[in-house]
């Protein structure tokens, strides 16, 4: 299994984990608007600018435009005052959880050296996300440089996904994502009505297979900035993060 098909994992699951915490909760509470989907396109769009809501989908990809539009303009927080206060919702769910984690600081070394190899060209979100401040501790880095990798995979997953010639919705639909099925997902996204009318083809997961593969590849070269010896530390390494995340 190459490196990045075997951290995707983990890389999907912690990343993902700090979206629905406690510490975003009251990042959203501070927005002044209820509900996740306002603060949480609002926190994590929030390095694009005080961009049009297209912006934001175009870089989102896989989630319903419209949806995306309310989502984006129901916060009036601007947007550089929200990625900042999703940042420090990122890193201090990372301090909370990999509390006593002894591996932190080597698990931020590596990650540090993979975040910085990957190229930006058409993975805009993962670019603004890399380009903002840096944790000084430990736990709080790695979190955030695990939501760095989370935006570079999803990006580059994107393009592998149209390059096969799926749409997102379709991707979506078939794939879901490690806390829902691909259904559920999708209505979150906003696909609504569309799901129960689209019919899942043996040939649309073929697709989406191929797609999968082809985001492996594409993202491979940031992880090729580590030595075999390093590249397996992280492997084990992310897989002792992802169980002291999820223990607390």
């Amino acid at each position: 299994m190459s490196v990045p098909a075997a951290v995707k994992s983990e890389i999907q699951t912690i990343g993902g984990a700090f979206m629905f915490s406690r510490e975003t909760k009251a990042f959203g509470a501070r927005t002044g608007v209820a509900g996740f989907i306002g603060p949480y396109t609002r926190g994590r769009g929030g390095v694009l600018g005080d961009v049009d809501a297209d912006v934001v989908t175009a870089a989102f990809g896989f989630f319903e435009p419209a949806t995306v539009r309310a989502a984006w303009e129901s916060v009036s927080m601007p947007a550089a005052e929200a990625a900042a206060g999703y940042l420090a919702a990122c890193q201090d769910f990372g301090r909370r959880t990999l509390a006593g984690f002894d591996s932190a600081e080597r698990l931020a070394e590596l990650l540090r050296v993979v975040v910085a190899g990957a190229d930006v060209a058409g993975v805009g979100l993962f670019a603004g996300w890399r380009a903002l401040p840096a944790a000084t501790d430990a736990p709080g880095q790695v979190l955030q440089l695990i939501h760095c990798l989370r935006e570079l995979r999803g990006g580059v997953h994107l393009m592998a996904v149209r390059a096969v010639g799926l749409s997102p919705f379709e991707a979506v639909l078939i794939g879901g994502s490690p806390l829902a099925d691909g259904p559920t997902q999708a209505r979150r996204f906003g696909w609504g009505q569309r799901v129960d009318s689209t019919e899942v083809t043996a040939a649309m997961r073929q697709r989406w297979e191929a797609a999968e593969s082809l985001t492996d590849e594409l993202i491979a070269p940031a992880f090729a900035e580590l030595d075999e010896a390093a590249a397996k530390e992280l492997v084990a390494l992310l897989q002792e993060a992802n169980a002291t995340v999820f223990t607390r």
